[in-house]
């Protein structure tokens, strides 16, 4: 996916790019096998770009992050949380950064700690 994986796609727009129906991405992210967030005062869910690969798939250490989320019974809120949180007392680096790297172990953790 040629977008940023740090902004937020909508629902209609994932729906139309990858030929599913809006109601698939919505039960989807209600079981939490989908990742969303709302702004504020707005209708429209944001489903993050980092958890998508080309084809629109979940990719593999998403799915992993998901997973571990859905049985600690993680709220979004924590689990966005979690991803903007620094790894290490010296790098520079968050969740998110080492998760796009591939490396799901640190938020993993993070998780099962937090649940």
């Amino acid at each position: 996916m040629a977008t940023d994986p740090n902004s937020g796609l909508t629902g209609p727009w994932l729906a139309a790019r990858f030929g599913v129906e809006p109601v698939e991405l919505e039960i989807r992210r209600r079981s939490g096998e989908l990742f969303a967030t709302r702004v504020p005062g707005s209708d429209d869910w944001l489903y993050p770009a980092w958890q998508f690969d080309e084809e629109g798939e979940v990719r593999p250490h998403a799915a992993r992050v998901l997973a571990a989320a859905r049985e600690a019974g993680l709220a979004p809120a924590k689990l966005e949380e979690l991803l903007r949180r620094r790894v290490g007392l010296a790098g520079g680096q968050t969740m998110l950064d080492r998760l796009l790297e591939g490396d799901d172990r640190p938020l993993i953790s993070a998780i099962k700690a937090a649940g």
